[in-house]
């Protein structure tokens, strides 16, 4: 397999950071992306976690170096470290709790206000599976979906003509989806909704970043500041969970 230029071997790094509030799921979307696995009771990040995957977009390779930051109110100063030189961020809420998205809302416009002009944000709705009489996108198996029903509606009371289950999604989900789109489009970002629990939509918004990225404009500075770069790209460790490299490359 062997490719014409340096830039089709040489992955191209990508510094990404999640940002959100506790408990919207941002670890899980990271670990879904990277490792293709999902744990029901993760224990919450302390500081932040460093994980990293490739790729492919067209005749190039992104090698995304994935900052998945601590929610918790009393670790958001540090945000600033891992932020700092990032060339995207996903800020990640919670469809059924519209707190979340007010809390993702101000991580937005500190990003707008203090991250790299050019970053790529994206908005991603997480816990797709709690809604799953709602219309889900391509990519979700049948099976996925009624495995997942079995934590949800058990107390929701059907109405006449709907299903215990639509009963259930109906009350669970809080933020509309037309509302977050509607602001993502106001907002300037990527916008999509996604399960880390069965993987609906990871895959397809780390390549909607990918897709924004200004490679370009990336190799021209790195080929300028060739010494300086990569030392400036890294953040500072705090209790890091290192994973290397998985053997799937997202298949963008």
């Amino acid at each position: 397999m062997a490719d014409t230029s340096d830039a089709t071997q040489k992955p191209i790094q990508v510094k990404l950071v999640l940002l959100g509030e506790a408990a919207v799921g941002k670890s899980s979307v990271v670990m879904r992306f990277v490792n293709n696995e999902f744990q029901a009771n993760k224990e919450p990040t302390i500081g932040a976690a460093f994980l990293t995957q490739k790729c492919r977009l067209e005749d190039r390779v992104l090698r995304y170096e994935i900052w998945d930051t601590a929610g918790q109110e009393r670790f958001h100063s540090l945000a600033p470290m891992y932020y700092r030189n990032a060339q995207a961020a996903v800020v990640v809420y919670d469809i059924t709790k519209a707190a979340s998205l007010e809390k993702a809302k101000s991580w937005v416009k500190e990003l707008q206000r203090q991250a790299n002009p050019n970053i790529v944000i994206a908005l991603a709705g997480n816990k797709l599976d709690l809604v799953t009489g709602q219309a889900s996108t391509p990519g979700t198996s049948a099976a996925a979906s009624s495995a997942d029903d079995e934590d949800e509606a058990d107390d929701a009371t059907a109405t006449p003509g709907e299903t215990e289950e639509e009963a259930g999604s109906e009350s669970l989900r809080q933020v509309p989806k037309d509302e977050a789109m509607a602001y993502a489009t106001e907002a300037g970002l990527l916008f999509t909704e996604i399960s880390a629990k069965t993987g609906e939509g990871i895959v397809e918004l780390f390549t909607d970043i990918a897709k924004k990225i200004p490679i370009e404009h990336i190799l021209a500075s790195r080929g300028a500041a060739a010494g300086g770069a990569a030392n400036a790209n890294r953040a500072p460790a705090v209790n890091l969970n290192e994973t290397s490299d998985p053997k799937n490359a997202c298949a963008c």
